[in-house]
């Protein structure tokens, strides 16, 4: 063993920290040596730990032979409410975002007559109004539709939902960059057909991994229609997430409203002083930001509560006792207490990179709309590396949290002992394989820009007299992307988390796998040989 394997284990064994379980429980004779039925593609006897090889901690000894619930199965020897202040932080800002709403939204409907009450009735010439309103309400719809379209692709054409993810990402790419050059949007034309080739280079690079992620996702799929509620979480994480979407369109319209100096002097909510652009776009960032935060701690919630199912499955399903009862709603309970706070903390870091991407994209499509092509280009290019730390930096959380749903410790520590025991096992090899990551960004993506794309075509066939010269587009543009991408995320959360929990687990007790679930084993062994290695390292 490596000397920085050996350092992450304590000498009876066990992972440092972790619950230490007496030698010799019985588990090899309840569950006996795995030999493959005779006509399994790869034969090969059970795996042997050798004797220098630290034992991991096998959770079927520490539960009653039934009966047992999830704090029981996964029990936490000295609960704590850990990373508190980043919790409390969270409620702090979530309060203010409440203030900041309904004091413009207040003063939105006390001059909604100036606003207008549809499309076309505004009186508002300088800066958005109920039009932008009506907008953002099929934004949404648009998103919540084509995120659940997708997620039941997923779950019932799990390989051609691969293929179908990466095909549509390229012919929309394409077909929007020749749509802008088209209406003459040369950057924006030309930035987008660049991403168009940079898709198809990124989907060549896919084909050999595909076989492995889709037998990946048909197993999570089918471990959802059987235990748990992991659908119902979907459904109600992607409504909440539509709901505070809403919420979110109607404040930024109305602090525009509310704040938005007018050169005439026409805005109603300015009479009295207080109106600046400096306002508008201060109080437009902190919206922003505590939107991308809660919304980033709802999708999260749900990972973590759907971990805690998938891990359940993992080393119960076919152990003496059966699954433990309640695990959604045990794994639920245990995210939003001792664990509020590291899931906050986690999702923290992912909203402020949001809004760095999210400044970007802006700058973006200002560039590419007033003809700056070289600005355009490099605004993309600074954008796509903020989006590549983001999808590491999201990675990373994601295998952490996992962590936190089975085991309730604080982020930091979580973050380091699952990236520790994965890296021991091999298992890092494995998800760097797993296109499940990038498929579901990928989707979200496509969904955003949909939506993106939608908010484009509104502007320019209703023409709002504060659009007529076109400076509000890439704002509206840009948080119409926001809106799709976060929905659908959401969405899709539960899918992705079947994948990486199954992975933490593996590299947690790789002998469950073998022993509990034989016929994913062998199966993953005939589609992908390197999962030898891997589980065994």
């Amino acid at each position: 063993m490596s000397g920085q394997a050996a350092s992450y284990y304590n000498n009876e064994g066990f992972p440092q920290g972790q619950p230490q379980y007496p030698p010799n429980s019985g588990y090899e004779q309840q569950h006996g040596n795995y030999q493959p039925p005779n006509n399994a593609p790869y034969q090969q006897p059970a795996y042997q730990q050798p004797p220098s090889e630290p034992k991991p901690p096998q959770y079927h000894q520490n539960v009653p032979e039934s009966g047992y619930t999830f704090d029981q199965a996964f029990k936490i020897e000295k609960p704590k409410w850990n990373d508190l202040w980043a919790g409390l932080l969270l409620i702090a800002v979530f309060l203010g975002y409440a203030a900041v709403s309904g004091l413009t939204i207040h003063k939105y409907a006390t001059n909604k007559g100036f606003n207008g009450g549809g499309i076309y009735d505004s009186s508002n010439d300088f800066s958005l109004d109920t039009n932008t309103l009506v907008l953002f309400i099929f934004v949404l719809v648009v998103a919540l539709v084509f995120s659940w379209l997708y997620f039941m692709g997923a779950r019932y054409f799990t390989k051609t939902f691969i293929w179908a993810t990466g095909i549509l990402n390229i012919v929309f790419a394409l077909a929007t960059g020749i749509y802008y050059i088209a209406r003459k949007q040369y950057g924006g034309g030309i930035v987008f057909l660049i991403f168009g080739v940079f898709a198809i280079v990124c989907f060549i690079s896919w084909i050999p991994r595909i076989p492995f992620t889709a037998f990946m996702l048909q197993t999570a799929m089918d471990v959802a229609r059987g235990y748990g509620h992991i659908f119902v979480v979907s459904a109600l994480g992607g409504i909440v997430t539509v709901a505070f979407a809403a919420w979110f369109s109607v404040t930024m319209v109305s602090i525009y409203v509310a704040y938005e100096p007018d050169s005439t002097g026409n805005n109603p909510s300015c009479t009295n002083g207080g109106c600046s652009r400096a306002k508008v776009i201060g109080l437009v960032v902190y919206v922003t930001f505590a939107m991308y935060w809660v919304s980033e701690w709802i999708k999260n919630t749900v990972h973590t509560t759907v971990a805690g199912v998938y891990g359940s499955w993992y080393f119960f399903s076919k152990s003496a006792g059966g699954m433990p009862k309640g695990s959604t709603r045990g794994a639920f309970r245990r995210a939003t207490t001792y664990s509020f706070g590291s899931i906050s903390f986690g999702s923290l870091i992912i909203a402020f990179i949001n809004m760095l991407r999210q400044a970007c994209s802006v700058a973006q499509r200002q560039e590419a709309g007033q003809g700056n092509l070289v600005g355009s280009i490099f605004v993309w290019i600074l954008g796509s590396i903020i989006s590549l730390l983001d999808w590491l930096v999201t990675l990373f959380n994601r295998y952490a949290f996992c962590h936190i749903a089975l085991y309730g410790k604080a982020y930091i520590p979580a973050a380091k002992d699952t990236w520790s025991m994965m890296r021991d096992r091999g298992i890092d090899a494995l998800v760097q394989d797993c296109l499940m990551g990038p498929v579901l960004t990928m989707g979200s993506t496509f969904v955003a820009y949909v939506c993106a794309l939608l908010s484009y075509l509104y502007l320019q066939f209703t023409n709002p007299a504060y659009n007529r010269d076109g400076n509000f587009t890439a704002v509206i543009m840009a948080f119409a992307f926001l809106i799709g991408l976060q929905v659908c995320q959401v969405f899709m959360t539960p899918i992705g988390s079947g994948v990486e929990t199954i992975f933490v687990a593996m590299a947690w007790d790789p002998q469950v796998m073998i022993n509990d679930h034989p016929d994913i084993y062998y199966k993953l062994v005939e589609i992908y040989p390197r999962v030898q290695q891997a589980v065994h390292a």
